[in-house]
């Protein structure tokens, strides 16, 4: 084999390994009691409103070099041509075989931050706090994304059209992943980041964007949900969410219309 096809692909592997092996990584920190280290971004693990969550530079390390190696993808000589060599290989792979399903299972992460608290999973804040944080970490996920495609215009390496970097798709999947990671530990964070790689190699698969693109894409979703968390102490001094705890209720009654012959699910939540 070509000694530079080999450093091309062993270089892919690292760098995939390095997103999927960081819920692993950050895990490290976790003590053996289940609470949680002081380099972590908690300090509590009830539903209670966290009082000690702070900014720590450590948390910026892997973003901010996954949105640097990517964008350096947009202008390397030498990266375009490992961006030429792994579309070159999903080519081959793919044929005329095209899976889509990446359009749908982006969200699974976050349906799951939000809702698997109901279903025994025990989260470290209360729904209304998690809606926040989410909201938060997706409307910054959404402006970075949207800001550097109109500004970078990079072109798609299926149509040409130019918005191809970074990746929404796994931007979005990896906002989800780590927002997962972060709220409910190492098992659940290994599941959401298995779909959010799996996501981002079905964006290279099917042609929709480059190398670089889904590197800078994961970068943007693990420092927007981080984002999300880092608020979060700003939202309980607003809004005076340290003095109480939240209790969530939460009722479902599914109905069944005759008339129309269709199913409805009533969804009744108290904060």
């Amino acid at each position: 084999m070509n000694k530079k096809l080999l450093t091309k692909r062993i270089a892919v592997f690292v760098l995939l390994s390095s997103i999927l092996l960081h819920p692993l990584s950050v895990s490290a920190f976790e003590k053996s009691d289940g609470s949680v280290a002081k380099d972590s971004i908690y300090t509590n693990t009830s539903n209670q409103a966290d009082t000690h969550t702070s900014f720590k530079i450590s948390q910026i390390f892997l973003p901010a070099s996954l949105i640097a190696v990517g964008t350096f993808g947009v202008y390397n000589s030498g990266f375009k041509r490992v961006n030429n060599s792994v579309k070159d290989e999903m080519d081959k792979l793919r044929g005329t075989c095209y899976f889509h399903i990446d359009d749908y299972i982006q969200y699974l992460p976050v349906i799951s931050y939000i809702g698997i608290d109901f279903i025994g999973f025990k989260s470290k804040h209360s729904l209304k706090e998690r809606l926040i944080i989410g909201a938060t970490a997706y409307i910054s996920m959404a402006s970075i994304v949207n800001m550097t495609k109109y500004s970078i215009k990079e072109p798609r390496p299926d149509s040409g059209a130019k918005n191809s970097f970074p990746s929404g798709h796994t931007a979005t999947v990896f906002t989800g992943a780590e927002l997962v990671r972060e709220e409910y530990g190492l098992g659940p964070g290994i599941g959401a980041y298995t779909i959010a790689v799996g996501v981002a190699f079905l964006r290279l698969y099917n042609g929709r964007h480059w190398f670089n693109d889904v590197v800078a894409g994961a970068g943007i979703g693990i420092l927007s949900a981080r984002i999300g968390y880092w608020m979060l102490p700003l939202y309980q001094r607003w809004f005076k969410w340290n003095k109480f705890s939240f209790d969530n209720n939460m009722v479902v009654i599914p109905s069944y219309n005759h008339v129309e012959r269709s199913i409805m699910i009533n969804l009744s939540c108290s904060f």
